[in-house]
This record gives structure tokens, sequence and C-alpha cells, in this order.
């Protein structure tokens, strides 16, 4: 009978065990950033250790950011915050979004506690992007009278979950109504 059980013992693990393809794994890579309080913040090494929820946004767009936020927050809310969680949007508009903007941005929404919003050097947030596969492109370009340059931007629609060892688990389109009872229920099958 103890033979018959440890035969069995890896099949049960296996049947019980919630199991994931990795995506992709930011275990190795090291990207220089700062968060809305202008705090360096090294990604993904700063958050290893918990899970993370992290959308791609900037703040002068004028629709799908705004519900990729707003999922992340209801992610977040759904969850009842957890501590292990951490919520992340970074822009792909540095020059824009600067930790001020970003800050005003967050603080429109109200997002509480683990919650970080993301930018820093050009070169830095485009090697993440590239990275998380995002990519993006200025469609509509003028400048005003005074000088000041207007664009917008066309760009992918993503929130990605990396796990506790940075390595991307799932990914979901980041406006999707859906959203947030998917990710809340993959989170809840690998916590």
């Amino acid at each position: 009978m103890k033979k018959l059980i440890l035969l069995l013992l890896p099949f049960i693990i296996l049947a019980c065990g919630i199991r994931t393809d990795v995506i992709d794994d930011f275990g190795d890579a090291s990207f220089d950033l700062l968060n809305q309080d202008s705090v360096k913040v090294t990604f993904p090494d700063d958050f290893q250790g918990d899970f993370i929820v992290m959308g791609f946004i900037y703040t002068n767009c004028p629709d799908i950011c705004s519900l990729i936020t707003q999922n992340l927050m209801r992610i977040q809310k759904d969850m009842n915050y957890p501590e292990d969680v951490q919520f992340i949007a970074a822009t792909f508009d540095p020059v824009r979004d600067t930790p001020s903007a970003l800050k005003k941005y967050g603080n429109s929404f109200g997002v509480d506690e683990n919650f970080t919003f993301l930018t820093g050097d050009s070169t830095q947030v485009f090697a993440l992007m590239d990275s998380a596969g995002v990519r993006s492109q200025i469609s509509m370009s003028q400048t005003t009278e005074a000088g000041r340059k207007l664009y917008f931007i066309n760009h992918s629609d993503k929130i990605m979950v990396l796990d506790r060892q940075s390595r991307v688990i799932f990914e979901y389109g980041g406006s999707q109504k859906m959203i947030p009872s998917l990710v809340r229920e993959d989170l809840n099958k690998v916590r």
C-alpha cells in the first residue's frame, strides 16, 4: 500500500496543482524607472516576491487607457486590496507622463495603496515596452500656435500578470469589461 501511494503521489500533486504556462520571463530583466513620487524603481526587482498585475497607459489617452486603469483598480478592490499583489500602470509616453503627471492622473482616479505608476527615461521605458510586447505609435500630431506639441498614440491594449518570480503567466485585453473577474479568478487559482 505504501508503495502504491508513493507511485501515485506525483500524479495526485499534478492533478491538484494549478500549472500555468510561462508566456515571458522578466526574471533577468532590469529597468530603471521612476514612480509617481519620483522615487527610483527597478522593475521587476523591486516587486519580486509579489504577484504583479500590470497595465500600460498614457495619461493623455482619450479612450481605453482610463478603462485599463479602472480595470486595474477594480481587480484590486475585488480582491480586497491584497498585500501580495502589486498593481502597476506603466506609461509608454515618458515625455509627457512625468512622475507629477502620473500622480495627478492617479489622484483623479482615487488610486489606493499597492498601486504604482511607472515612467522614466525614454530609453528605459521603450525597452520595457519592447520586452512586454506593447506597441505604440504616434497617430496624430500637431503643434499649437504657442509651440506646444499635441499628439495621440495608437497602442496595445494589455494587462498582464507576473508571478512571484517575475514571469508573465497571464495576458488579457486591458480595457475589456470582463477582465477584472477573469484576472481575479486566475490569480486566486495560483496564489
